[in-house]
């Protein structure tokens, strides 16, 4: 089984920063897209970031020079460094991952994961 735990969420003040870590686990072949999606109340889920295995990145236009995403291939870890942060930020922050299953009946298929989701609130 694999599973997808983040961390680093919090409360904090407009123009501040956080970093969200977010570390894979289980019996893991390989891992394709990383990236991060957020819900704020009342509105539908939308990507954020996303990294590929070989690093490229695609951000939404409404974090473009704001946050950056990244990973460490060698600890199966995604993060996401929020700078600027805005009022409108606000949000539960969701992990995501296409991960290769390494064991069980589905052994080399990829499955898609998510995490548990950390919040995230930017105050005035």
């Amino acid at each position: 089984q694999v599973q997808l735990v983040e961390s680093g969420g919090g409360l904090v003040q407009a123009g501040g920063t956080l970093r969200l870590p977010c570390a894979a686990s289980g019996s893991i072949l390989s891992i394709d897209v990383m990236g991060w999606y957020r819900q704020a109340p009342g509105k539908q889920r939308e990507l954020v970031a996303a990294v590929r295995s070989i690093g490229t990145t695609n951000y939404a236009d409404s974090v473009k020079g704001r946050f950056t995403i990244s990973r460490d291939n060698a600890k199966n870890t995604v993060y996401l460094q929020m700078n600027s942060l805005k009022l409108e930020d606000t949000a539960v922050y969701y992990c995501n991952a296409n991960i290769r299953l390494g064991a069980g009946p589905e052994l080399g298929r990829y499955r898609e994961v998510w995490g548990q989701g950390t919040l995230v609130t930017v105050s005035s």
